[in-house]
């Protein structure tokens, strides 16, 4: 069993939380039951996911967690860019988001390609 609370993708996933909470705060309170909850769920899914397969006993299992975590990260990029597309959120407030999904993305990427050749 590994410790997940040390993977630096699981510390970017708590990271990636953060930022999506203080910008689901932003959206109109109309969006609260809508885009603000599939948001926020998303995000949360991603480090969950990790912690989870972190908990399993074999390779294949954990592989199949982050790619269910990089399958929610995925969603959360979508939701953010129809945030921008809605004009709900600018650009220059999402930019730290963007970067941190495609780093994100890298290493949960490198991770599962590593457990396919080993």
């Amino acid at each position: 069993m590994r410790d997940f609370k040390k993977l630096d993708i699981w510390k970017n996933g708590i990271e990636l939380v953060k930022q999506v909470y203080q910008l689901s705060n932003k959206l109109p309170s109309e969006e609260k039951f809508a885009l603000k909850s599939q948001l926020t769920r998303a995000a949360v899914s991603v480090p969950s996911n990790i912690a989870e397969g972190c908990s399993r006993n074999s390779e294949i299992e954990f592989k199949r967690f982050l790619e269910i975590a990089i399958g929610s990260l995925f969603e959360v990029e979508t939701q953010l860019i129809i945030t921008k597309e809605l004009k709900f959120l600018k650009e220059n407030e999402l930019e730290n988001s963007f970067t941190l999904i495609q780093k994100e993305a890298r290493m949960i990427n490198s991770l599962i390609s590593k457990i396919k050749n080993s």
